[in-house]
């Protein structure tokens, strides 16, 4: 199997993407990336990340990129997560990703990367690591419109990504439940 084909079956399930360090573990120098990128197999996005120059494009391929050059242990935060989900209109200029290290990268003007020092991605959505919904809704709390992030805990709930108990509990007891 040539270091493209493990690439390419790699890439296949993550949103086309490789860095180097997936290189590395698949058992492909991490030199063979930009001499790939050098013949258009591969596009280099950014310092240490690829994407197979022939892929299908997704509506959450913007997502798995922001999160992907954050780096390793970043996942996809707050209002990011319910666009993602379509579960609240949000700004789509902006993509939250957290990361519980410092992320020195140079990032582009759409991606805001929010320090979360001892967090960690603790769901994955159209496999991005991401904040589970209800963390999601939870971190929107005070950004938010109080009645879009009512209506995004509505959709969630009857999509199938809150249960009834974490609805009471988004709800609280302002609202004569607990």
């Amino acid at each position: 199997m040539s270091y493209y084909d493990r690439i390419l079956d790699f890439a296949m399930d993550n949103h086309y993407l490789v860095s180097t360090d997936d290189a590395r573990e698949l058992g492909v120098p991490p030199a063979e990336l930009p001499k790939l990128a050098a013949r258009g197999r591969l596009e280099n996005l950014s310092r240490g990340l690829y994407r197979v120059s022939r892929y299908v494009p997704s509506d959450s391929d913007a997502y798995a990129v922001a999160v992907a050059r954050a780096g390793g242990d970043a996942y996809l935060y707050g209002e990011s997560v319910l666009a993602l989900l379509g579960l609240a209109p949000t700004n789509l200029s902006r993509i939250f990703v957290a990361s519980p290290r410092r992320v020195r990268r140079r990032m582009p003007e759409t991606v805001r990367v929010v320090f979360a020092p001892g967090a960690s991605a603790s769901g994955s959505y159209d496999g991005i690591p991401s904040q589970t919904v209800a963390e999601a809704l939870r971190s929107c709390q005070g950004s938010m419109m109080p009645d879009r992030l009512a209506a995004a805990a509505r959709r969630a709930r009857d999509l199938g990504y809150l249960t009834a108990r974490q609805m009471r509990e988004m709800e609280g007891p302002e609202h004569g439940r607990s």
